[in-house]
């Protein structure tokens, strides 16, 4: 048996059409032939060894269309020897469902199932995977942004005097391909030298019984000049986000992805200072394809490798693309480094850190740091998405409890 289909990639409201296709050696009779569309998440790890190890594993379903292609009969239908092609047609619904992802703990697949069941025989089975791309992103209704932030770092016991850095972000979101820029001023009033290091951050949380399994990881990162005891020196950075890079995903229960850019003083013998900006990451088809503009090697108005308004193309119409490219930016003349300006440390003398105020809510897993703080700037451009625009309510039908075949 052999399932296929026109294309591999799809996303919400999309029609998922294909044909199912076999070689009877011998007239066959059948119970029924079905065809289904299936969504899940797992994830899975084991902690401890030998008698002391516990297994976590959590599951969620997120679609699941079933076709009969062949009526159920228990009395059975007869089909004749020879090839035999069958088609069939789904739509996925509207609804809040996340993107495919492969992780070490977990995993989100979407696949067709064709089965074929026969009286006092094991059913047989194909299976065909999907590339499934999500709509539902946790960033829907924010604004982009450049984000500032300073920390500052008393030396004791092995020097004497403090250090002082703030920094500032050309952005919040962004996508595989583009350019982070981040420029920073650094008073290092101490007896010690540091250097400033730059480290594109990826955090995975996988979630099963109460229990959490963390995965922390570097993506890219960058190293600075040394930093002289007792002086002050700006300096600036430009990280590629990773081409094969997971976007940030929170619409899953058991298991999210979330990206941060780290900026930190290295202190030989001390705890290094840093600034934490949270970032989102998503799919460069998403992102606005303009002339000149990061976001992928497309034409203007496509929507990844889709032209606008190709048959068959994944539609993304819910959201209106932004007013400007993500990415690097045009430099006006009389700017600092990458069009913004050197952040002054008085600039940031009284905020108070966003992750720390109780009115606030920090993103999962950011860590917080009493003597830092991070501020996103005035918004500089237009809504990658436009305000109180939100998803269809939708409701699996199934239960995850329901019999995951």
């Amino acid at each position: 048996m052999k399932l296929s289909t026109k294309r591999t990639l799809f996303s919400q409201g999309d029609t998922i059409a294909g044909t199912l296709t076999f070689t009877l050696t011998k007239e066959t009779k059948v119970k029924a032939l079905t065809v289904k569309a299936k969504g899940d998440a797992r994830v899975h790890w084991t902690h401890g060894t030998g008698d002391n190890s516990k297994s976590y594993s959590a599951h969620r379903r997120y679609l699941k269309l079933k076709e009969h292609v062949v009526a159920e009969n228990e009395k059975g239908t007869v089909l004749p020897k020879g090839d035999h092609h069958f088609k069939f047609r789904f739509t996925i619904p509207q609804g809040d469902m996340p993107p495919s992802f492969k992780g070490l703990h977990g995993k989100i697949v979407y696949m067709l199932e064709a089965k074929v069941s026969r009286s006092w025989r094991m059913p047989s089975t194909v299976q065909k995977e999907l590339k499934f791309v999500s709509k539902s992103f946790s960033h829907h209704g924010q604004e982009m942004y450049p984000q500032s932030g300073s920390v500052d770092k008393k030396m004791s016991t092995f020097s004497e005097g403090q250090v002082q850095m703030s920094a500032t972000i050309n952005t919040n979101v962004c996508s595989p391909g583009d350019n982070v820029a981040v420029v920073a001023k650094i008073h290092n009033s101490s007896s010690k030298q540091m250097k400033p290091k730059y480290s594109l951050q990826q955090k995975i949380v996988y979630r099963a019984n109460a229990s959490t399994k963390i995965s922390d990881q570097s993506l890219c990162k960058m190293v600075g000049d040394i930093i002289a005891p007792n002086s002050e020196e700006s300096v600036s950075c430009q990280l590629t986000v990773p081409a094969d890079v997971i976007p940030t995903l929170h619409n899953c229960e058991i298991l999210t992805v979330e990206h941060y850019f780290k900026v930190y003083l290295d202190i030989s013998f001390a705890i290094d200072p840093e600034v934490v900006f949270p970032l989102v990451i998503v799919p460069s088809g998403l992102a606005a394809l303009q002339p000149g503009g990061a976001g992928g090697p497309y034409p203007a108005g496509s929507v990844g490798p889709y032209p606008a308004g190709a048959v068959g193309a994944p539609s993304y119409s819910d959201f209106p693309p932004p007013a400007f490219p993500i990415g690097p930016y045009p430099v006006p003349a009389g700017s600092g480094a990458y069009g913004y300006p050197a952040p002054d440390p008085t600039q940031y003398a009284n905020i108070s850190s966003g992750y720390n105020n109780p009115q606030q809510a920090a993103p999962y897993g950011f860590p917080t740091a009493a003597s830092s703080s991070v501020q996103p700037q005035a918004p500089t451009a237009p809504p990658l998405f436009q305000q109180g625009q939100e998803p269809p309510p939708y409701m699996s039908p199934f239960s995850p409890s329901e019999d995951t075949q």
